[in-house]
């Protein structure tokens, strides 16, 4: 089983981490600018997180239904759902720009009365989300490509988009060469480009190597079983991951009546946890589909040993997050500022986050998992347990008894209480009584 699981899961682990280098990268950059920078880049990011969020979850619910149909040997109810969720995800990415560009100035003067800040803001997110379509479809086609076991071309094609990205960032951001200095604006070009070739790469892909799918039109269908599959998976796997945007929303807000320094302490965090928490997702997108496949053939014993295989390896990933976290703080933290204060104060919460790493293996697996099973509505409950019902009360209480660094210690206090959660939430669901 080891083999199988890391053969799935080590080009989505490259790929989640290459992913999580876009926003790293963009941070880094900026930061070069200014302190304002960065805080902006901070404020846009939950937003910029929930539309990805949409698009993930979405596809989640895509490389589910595939994966089950393959599993259950439904060609013709396989090429349906591969169509439709793509002609959705297009429809999604019209909306979600529309959306997002009429909102944010009314979202970022609710964190900030500064003007520099305000103005940056809306630069970098009024470039950033016209990438929007391309973004939807793109992830779409990433999940496409997983459901039928293709887990290389996701980790290739990613590379591709990050690498346009991190060559582009310096010459648009500063005017290096032919192009003219843009600032923050050019980060925002510079990632929506590298999303581009990652979409042109996923079809090039698409046209010289084709996958066991039908396309077109005629397989577009409005049939409400299929619709009804699609977002019953899709829906919760999106709440799931637009949940840690309400989550930093809230926490900025918290945080900003103590001092903006700690929204970008908060914004540097979640910049470097997303290479942690990407990689151990990589290794539940590359399980998912195994899930998905197994579950539909009916294998349920080979359902929980892939199961175990996969927690003692996002285990792993987080013990080394964990390590490194506690070893060389000051050096990730100082990656987005060079204030000696702001170092300080982000290396103090990063070192009371991490302790939380570890046990939180158990709810990102267990999320994933149920997921691939079709049981979104269990895996929501383990994310709302992390990302709101408990941490949010817990980090506005301790707050007010030990100031900022109670926001930071809700984190490892979360994850604790969540871990217990999600165990017991699986173990009644991998009775398999009612298959869905």
């Amino acid at each position: 089983m080891l083999p199988l699981v890391v053969s799935m899961s080590l080009p989505m682990v490259v790929s989640m981490a290459v992913n999580s280098m876009y926003n790293i990268v963009d941070s880094f950059f900026v930061a070069k600018i200014s302190e304002s920078a960065m805080t902006a880049l901070s404020l846009v990011f939950p937003v910029q997180n929930l539309m990805t969020a949409i698009a993930v979850g979405f596809g989640v619910g895509m490389n589910a239904r595939i994966a089950f149909c393959l599993g259950a040997g439904d060609q013709t109810s396989a090429d349906n759902a591969a169509s439709t969720g793509l002609f959705m995800s297009f429809i999604h990415g019209i909306l979600l720009m529309t959306v997002c560009l009429a909102v944010m100035p009314g979202f970022l003067s609710m964190y900030t009365e500064n003007e520099e800040i305000l103005k940056m803001g809306l630069v970098y997110a009024d470039r950033a989300f016209l990438f929007s379509v391309v973004i939807m479809v793109s992830i779409a086609l990433e999940k496409i490509f997983q459901a039928v076991g293709r887990m290389k071309v996701s980790m290739i094609s990613m590379i591709i988009g990050f690498a346009v990205n991190i060559l582009l960032d310096p010459l648009m951001i500063f005017g290096i060469g032919i192009f003219p200095e843009m600032g923050i604006a050019g980060a925002a070009y510079a990632t929506g480009i590298g999303q581009t070739a990652c979409l042109v790469s996923y079809l090039v892909f698409l046209k010289i190597s084709p996958v066991p799918l039908s396309f077109g039109r005629r397989y577009v269908s409005f049939e409400g079983g299929l619709l009804t599959g699609l977002y019953a998976v899709g829906i919760p796997a999106t709440l799931n991951m637009a949940l840690p945007s309400l989550l930093i929303s809230s926490l900025n807000a918290i945080l900003t009546s103590f001092s903006e320094m700690y929204v970008l302490v908060l914004g540097a965090y979640y910049k470097l946890q997303t290479f942690i928490y990407l990689s151990a997702n990589g290794i539940i997108q590359g399980i998912r589909p195994l899930v998905s496949f197994n579950y539909g053939a009916g294998d349920d014993e080979r359902v929980k040993s892939i199961f175990k295989t996969t927690l003692l390896l996002t285990a792993g990933v987080m013990v080394i997050g964990a390590a490194l976290s506690t070893a060389v703080p000051e050096t990730l933290t100082g990656l987005f500022t060079s204030n000696p204060e702001t170092i300080e104060a982000g290396a103090g919460a990063l070192r009371i986050i991490c302790v939380g790493f570890i046990p939180s293996a158990v709810s990102v697996t267990c999320c994933g998992v149920l997921e691939a099973l079709g049981r979104g509505i269990s895996s929501l409950a383990v994310s709302l347990l992390r990302y709101a019902l408990i941490i949010i009360p817990a980090a506005w209480l301790l707050s007010r008894f030990i100031g900022a660094n109670g926001v930071f210690l809700a984190f490892p206090l979360t994850e604790l209480l969540a871990a217990a959660a999600s165990w017991s939430i699986w173990r009644r669901c991998c009775s398999f009584k009612h298959r869905v």
